[in-house]
């Protein structure tokens, strides 16, 4: 699944990888130390931005003692407004990086797909999705009613925008830096982010592949995103773009 072949790749020199976390002293601490392994094994030069959204535990006091361990960690705070989209977005606002992945603080996205996201980037594309329910990707131990839900919102997706990609949802995506500057003003102020980033990003014409990634189910802390309080913010969102797909004329599309 992608769009038609890659630009020439203009060489990257820095990924920046994005953390928002809220409450995860049990395991932010594992998430940060084995991704910058991974990358420093694959010499990749790299930065990790972690945007403490409004923690009460210890989070905080453990950025700061990994930082000064770890000078590739940015610890930020998000002192505003709090929520898993605005804990992106100033994640972003503030990266060094000509790409970005978005990852989650809990453990569950895989590090080594990290570093195959640099490696796509890196061929041209100017995003990189995963997918959870492709040939060689997986989930494991994914709550039965999430993922029932999961499949027929991206279901919906695919219909809505007409596109094969099928885990719009996932937040866990890689871009390039000039495409998360082409899809601003981003107003998602919770995770419905998650899908207004892809699904701008390929209504504004940029190109996208799809490689399969798996995901494993935290072992520690509660899980953030809260069903019943998302499901109108992800269909207004969606509508949003769905409108400036058909009705904008083109006039936020990626410059040629």
């Amino acid at each position: 699944m992608s769009t038609p072949a890659p630009r020439p790749p203009r060489p990257l020199s820095l990924l920046s990888v994005v953390i928002p976390a809220r409450d995860e002293e049990g395991c932010l601490g594992s998430t940060v130390e084995h991704l910058h392994l991974e990358l420093r094994l694959r010499n990749i030069p790299h930065e990790i931005v972690v945007v403490d959204d409004g923690s009460t535990d210890g989070t905080w006091k453990l950025l700061c003692d990994l930082q000064a361990r770890l000078p590739e960690l940015k610890p930020l705070r998000n002192e505003g407004l709090h929520g898993f989209g605005r804990a992106v977005i100033r994640g972003l606002d503030h990266l060094q990086g000509d790409a970005v992945v978005i990852m989650m603080a809990d453990e569950s996205d895989d590090c080594r797909d990290v570093v195959r996201y640099w490696q796509e980037l890196n061929q041209g594309w100017d995003c990189v999705f995963g997918s959870r329910f492709m040939k060689g990707g997986g989930v494991v131990d994914y709550p039965k009613i999430k993922l029932l839900i999961n499949r027929m919102a991206n279901l919906f997706l695919k219909m809505l925008f007409g596109i094969r990609l099928n885990d719009t949802t996932n937040a866990f995506k890689a871009y390039r830096r000039e495409v998360i500057d082409g899809c601003r003003p981003l107003i998602s102020p919770h995770f419905n982010l998650t899908v207004e980033l892809p699904l701008k990003a390929i209504v504004r014409g940029y190109s996208w592949t799809v490689i399969p990634i798996t995901w494993r189910n935290r072992r520690t802390g509660v899980a953030k995103l809260k069903l019943r309080e998302m499901g109108s913010r992800y269909l207004f969102i969606c509508l949003y773009v769905w409108l400036e797909k058909y009705f904008s004329r083109g006039d936020y599309r990626k410059p040629r």
